[in-house]
């Protein structure tokens, strides 16, 4: 059994430089684009940002006023601290804790439904830029679309790879960007 096992990972090895060789012939070609670029043009990116600014003034404004009856109460708290019984101090010292702890969760919970509210927005516009990216793909017979944002990809060959950015924004019918000559 053991002899079986050498042998045919002696056969796997000896093919193996026949198929690396093979390989290294045909160079998949790949494109890339930087993501944000695009998403940043598209006319649904500034209404999604202007609604989630009204959205964010909001909220804002409830946790201003949160923040206002906070110091309103605490100022009243302060002032009459020295007159008040025990159980009215404890119970005052309880409503300014609970006073803080809901502005507190209130602005935590404000900043998930913005981010929410956020991908939502946004949902049919990252659906529309995916589907322009995989068509310019499967047009182009791409192995795959890098996306350069974030530094993810800080060298690109481009004798082995192409920027498809104006090829994704025309398929998005938005205004094609012209390179500066060398």
């Amino acid at each position: 059994m053991k002899r079986v096992h050498i042998l045919a990972w002696a056969l796997v090895l000896a093919g193996l430089p026949f198929w690396a060789g093979a390989q290294t012939t045909v160079q998949p070609k790949f494109g890339y684009l930087s993501y944000n670029a695009i998403f940043q043009v598209m006319p649904e990116y500034a209404a999604s940002q202007k609604k989630l600014s009204e959205l964010k003034a909001k909220y804002d404004r409830e946790a201003q006023r949160g923040e206002e009856e906070f110091q309103r109460k605490f100022a009243e708290f302060l002032q009459g601290q020295k007159d008040f019984p025990q159980n009215i101090l404890l119970k005052r010292q309880h409503e300014l804790q609970d006073l803080l702890t809901r502005s507190i969760e209130f602005k935590e919970e404000a900043r998930k439904l913005l981010r929410q509210a956020e991908k939502d927005l946004q949902a049919d516009m990252t659906y529309l830029l995916n589907e322009a990216i995989r068509a310019v793909g499967v047009e182009r017979g791409y192995a795959c679309i890098l996306n350069t944002d974030g530094n993810t990809c800080p060298f690109i060959n481009p004798a082995m790879g192409d920027d498809v950015t104006n090829l994704v924004k025309e398929k998005l019918q938005l205004p094609i960007s012209v390179a500066p000559e060398p």
